[in-house]
């Protein structure tokens, strides 16, 4: 038996003209040469977490960082433990919940590139969805991703692997499942935990007025921090983008018309860019304590004239004047108000102006705009947007992007409130100046360029107030800006109380995550049956190698007196055996073809010139 099957052996490498050698290590470099790419085996990407922080004692958005389960999407039957994996423009509240009820091990929200790709429908039923994920507690950790192409792959051989989890026949069901490619999701980062001594930062700067020591004060507020679902995926374009650089820009102006002693006016103007706005002002809370109620000197205890808080200032043809008391005639602020309407109606009339009364609700979280916190400890104060309502979704989504900016109309809001600021201070309607006399013109005028690059600048990073310390470069870039134009420029830091804090900031909003391509269990399953069954016709093979080798060579012979008849159709043949080789012979031209020269392969037609009987020893 060993003996016939070294045989065959020599005769396959006989007739294959190739060493063994080649046979044996060929495939093997092959496959070393070829693996498939790296991207298809495993693909690294960046992720964003949800929002996790504590505010009053409240915890918001998720509890968990780590993930190392198997991906899906919402089309399959069973998310439970599984890392449920959903599109935004397929994205809906219901779907979100769907996977939260079964128990999903994680949920990943894949953006596509350029947000402001997606059509508005989309942008505007994701922005009205983000506060709900926020107000509930989610247990599971909840990522996004931005779109590439391997990311698209991953998600649509998932998408198809869980659709065909609801085929009709169970048959199929199991065949799919063995045969498709599944991928392990698995974050490299710990476990999230609290950031203790977290700083939020302020900073202030000044203009003093000419006149004397007692001079009323203008305080202007913007807070530079950002807020949305995910902090590194929240980049505050108008909500507050565009309320710092309307700051800025003012304090240029007020700077130059400082500069000079015959427009240097008798009001001190203090600047301040508040930070922790989005987590209930937090940086104006603590800087009013500390110049009302630890300090002895400070302009905000002196006269202050009114408090003027720039908030959403980047689109639209509408500003409202937000007060949480309406202002008495004869005071200042009422005489804002009345210069606002006067320079609305003037000189732009295509833009709708209207005061806005809400009173402070202390019984809510968190309060509605910034000028509240400045009412509380009664100083007059309001908030100028283009926003109606404070519960508008703009003010806190990550889809508010620097697309989302008409600069036209972020020049024109800027060139009203400094218009308007500059008349009350210099008293102009009372000294006669015409309603539509433009103050800012020529050389003055709003620099619409230096608001776009100041817009380029902040809505180009993420400003959550976790991501901002009092050392970090957009902090550092700002105190540079208004240290240009202002005086005593400062900053201030918040941290909150060891003992009852009132904001808790969480670590792990970012990471990476791997997807691994890996096989069902069932797949390693069928696998060990397949090479146990190889295995056992390997065994019978070689146990019976004889009669495979007998049977082999009968079908053999079967298939080339096929082949001879079809090459030859007008002749006959008949089989003989001569010392156990078979010969055919063709009995029109005495011709003999020898069947089997060669045990394995070849044809070879031997010419005899006579004829030969069955069992005869002739012809060989």
């Amino acid at each position: 038996m060993l003996e016939e099957a070294s045989e065959v052996l020599e005769s396959v490498l006989k007739a294959s003209c190739l060493p063994l050698s080649v046979l044996l290590f060929v495939p093997a470099v092959l496959l070393l040469l070829g693996p498939p790419p790296a991207a298809e085996a495993a693909h690294e990407f960046t992720v964003y977490r949800m929002q996790q922080y504590e505010l009053g004692g409240q915890p918001y958005g998720t509890r968990s960082a780590v993930l190392n389960t198997e991906a899906r999407t919402v089309e399959a039957d069973v998310l439970s433990r599984r890392c449920v994996m959903m599109r935004l423009v397929d994205f809906s509240y219901e779907q979100y919940q769907k996977a939260l009820r079964q128990s999903a091990g994680a949920v990943v929200i894949i953006l596509p590139r350029s947000i402001s790709s997606v059509p508005q429908d989309v942008v505007r039923q994701f922005m009205e969805i983000e506060p709900e994920m926020l107000a509930m507690e989610t247990i599971v950790p909840v990522y996004f991703a931005v779109e590439d192409e391997e990311l698209l792959s991953i998600y649509e051989q998932t998408r198809a692997a869980s659709a065909s989890q609801g085929s009709a026949s169970a048959a199929e069901v199991l065949l799919h499942t063995a045969t498709a490619n599944g991928f392990q999701m698995v974050t490299s980062g710990a476990q999230s935990k609290a950031i203790n001594d977290w700083l939020i930062p302020s900073v202030e700067g000044r203009l003093t007025g000419l006149g004397g020591e007692d001079l009323p004060t203008v305080v202007i507020v913007a807070h530079y921090d950002s807020f949305g679902v995910a902090p590194w995926l929240s980049h505050g374009a108008d909500s507050n983008g565009s309320g710092i650089s309307v700051l800025l820009e003012l304090a240029r102006l007020f700077s130059r018309l400082y500069t000079y002693r015959r427009t240097h006016a008798g009001y001190n103007l203090l600047f301040f860019a508040s930070g922790g706005g989005k987590f209930n002002y937090q940086g104006t809370k603590r800087w009013l304590e500390d110049n009302l109620d630890h300090t002895d000197s400070s302009l905000l205890q002196d006269n202050v004239a009114f408090v003027l808080c720039l908030d959403t200032l980047g689109r639209g043809n509408s500003l409202h004047l937000h007060v949480s008391k309406p202002p008495k005639e004869g005071t200042l602020q009422h005489a804002f108000l009345r210069e606002l309407e006067t320079v609305v109606a003037s000189q732009f009339p295509e833009v709708k102006f209207s005061m806005v009364h809400k009173k402070i609700n202390l019984a809510e979280d968190m309060l509605a705009w910034e000028h509240e916190r400045f009412a509380i400890r009664r100083l007059p104060a309001f908030t100028i947007s283009h926003l109606e309502s404070h519960r508008d979704s703009l003010r806190n989504s990550i889809m508010d992007r620097r697309a989302r900016i008409d600069t036209k109309a972020l020049t024109r809001n800027a060139q009203i409130i400094a218009e308007a600021l500059t008349r009350v201070i210099y008293n102009l309607t009372e000294k006669g100046a015409p309603a539509d006399m433009q103050i800012f013109t020529d050389q003055m005028q709003i620099q619409q360029e230096q608001l776009e690059s100041v817009m380029d600048w902040l809505s180009s990073q993420p400003r959550a107030a976790q991501l901002i310390d009092k050392d970090s470069t957009f902090l550092n870039t700002l105190e540079y800006c208004m240290g240009r134009y202002l005086k005593d420029v400062k900053q201030h830091h918040v941290k909150a109380d060891k003992r009852d804090p009132e904001f808790v900031f969480y670590d792990q909003l970012k990471q990476v995550m791997n997807a691994y391509r890996v096989k069902p269990a069932i797949f390693d399953l069928l696998l060990a049956v397949c090479i146990a069954a190889y295995l056992g016709v390997a065994y019978v093979a070689v146990q019976h190698f004889g009669l495979l080798y007998k049977m082999i060579q009968r079908l053999s012979l079967k298939t080339k007196q096929h082949i001879a008849r079809d090459l030859f159709p007008e002749h006959e043949f008949v089989q003989v055996v001569v010392r156990g080789v078979e010969w055919q012979s063709d009995l029109d031209v005495e011709s003999w073809t020898c069947a089997h020269p060669d045990p394995v392969r070849g044809l070879l037609l031997v010419q005899s010139q006579r004829r030969v009987g069955l069992g005869g020893d002739t012809g060989q």
